[in-house]
């Protein structure tokens, strides 16, 4: 028996650092630089290293996987998790100025994808292992103020004890929305957010980016360049077709359907 006769999709939950948005190489990886600098520190994330970097989910949990990686003499003063959490206190600061100087946009499709989905009926979410500060931020200055209501459940930040890859964000999700794994698609660009999904239950599309196309994603319902738009039409690189030259609701019907 195929899913569509037990159940129907009504949710749908994105993540948000590399999924809405392409935030990572010209939004968090800036800020931290800042930040590093205000601290009258010397460190460098360039691109090529903050690739590495990314393999930590948590903007505290890459400022400490740095330290015991790639900067192993560095001596904090104080205590090093205090050290960790002003530094990236101010980080989030720097990066929440990027974005209200509209420094970073949406990626393709997501606009047009989320109208769709309200339209719809199907009911959105968030479940994202950054802060709910750079949340606010991310939404409010590309979709506006209002578009915070559209999100029935926004999981962020330390919410929960274990980030991505434990699943513990979207299992947290679904209980505050009060749905089973099966009712839901989830929306990720990693592999540590499809391990998470995954870990989850949920069915999971992928729409990769620069950092993450070499990512497996296995365990994915379909992996696709970005989302579409008309004038841009995505690129299906592995798992189940979409019908035209951009994702839909209907694709997503279909995807959940068949699983």
């Amino acid at each position: 028996m195929k899913k569509s006769d037990m159940t129907q999709l009504k949710a749908i939950i994105f993540d948000v650092d590399g999924t809405l948005a392409e935030t990572e190489r010209d939004g968090h990886r800036v800020a931290f630089n800042l930040a590093f600098s205000d601290a009258g520190l010397d460190w460098n994330w360039d691109e090529e290293l903050y690739g590495q970097l990314l393999a930590v989910t948590g903007g505290k949990e890459r400022i400490r996987y740095y330290l015991s990686e790639f900067n192993t003499d560095f001596q904090a003063e104080g205590d090093l998790t205090s050290f960790i959490a002003s530094l990236h206190a101010e980080k989030t600061k720097y990066y929440v100025g990027l974005l209200e100087s509209n420094a970073i946009a949406l990626r393709p499709g997501v606009v047009r994808l989320i109208n769709e989905i309200r339209s719809s009926g199907l009911r959105l979410a968030i479940a994202t292992t950054t802060t709910p500060e750079n949340v606010t931020a991310l939404v409010t200055n590309t979709l506006g103020v209002e578009a915070l209501d559209w999100f029935e459940c926004i999981a962020a930040g330390d919410i929960v004890p274990a980030k991505k890859p434990a699943a513990d964000i979207f299992v947290y999700c679904l209980e505050q929305m009060g749905l089973n794994a099966d009712e839901c698609i989830v929306f990720e660009d990693s592999a540590n957010g499809v391990r998470s999904s995954c870990g989850a239950h949920i069915p999971t599309v992928v729409t990769l980016n620069n950092y993450t196309k070499d990512d497996d994603f296995s365990g994915a319902v379909s992996v696709l360049n970005h989302l579409g738009d008309d004038a841009l039409a995505c690129d299906v690189i592995s798992g189940q077709n979409i019908k035209g030259s951009f994702v839909t609701v209907d694709d997503l019907k279909r995807f959940h359907a068949q699983q």
